[in-house]
């Protein structure tokens, strides 16, 4: 098992790693709309929430070895399930012709109020 840490995302806020690789499997756990650069926290509009979530999502499976073609599930968790038909569309937007098995996860409040989190689990590249 390997731990994965990136400075192209933001750093780990507890006891656990951006992700861990382990037998040709990426596990990447939660992130949020964290500017990785400036440690800002993004609490803008869901769109640039989620745009942001999916980069840094992207940053850490490209420092494992992998990327978003390769994401075989992801765990979309949003704050309101009122505002999915935006997460939707930004997420079909970057992951474009990729279709991951995912699921949908109503919550009501994240961490630092943000409305997004998006776990994934990824294959290495070949």
């Amino acid at each position: 098992m390997i731990s994965i840490s990136t400075n192209s995302a933001p750093s780990a806020g507890g006891h656990y790693s951006q992700a861990v690789v382990h037998n040709g499997l990426v596990f990447v756990s939660g992130q949020l709309p964290i500017d990785p650069v400036t440690g800002e926290k993004n609490t803008g509009s869901i769109e640039s929430q989620t745009e942001l979530t999916l980069r840094n999502v992207q940053a850490i499976l490209e420092a494992a070895g992998s990327d978003l073609n390769h994401v075989l599930k992801a765990t979309v968790y949003v704050a309101n399930i009122d505002l999915w038909g935006q997460v939707n569309t930004v997420y079909a937007r970057v992951f474009g012709e990729h279709r991951p098995a995912r699921a949908v996860v109503p919550t009501r409040d994240l961490h630092y109020g943000f409305l997004i989190e998006i776990e994934v689990i990824a294959a290495l590249a070949d």
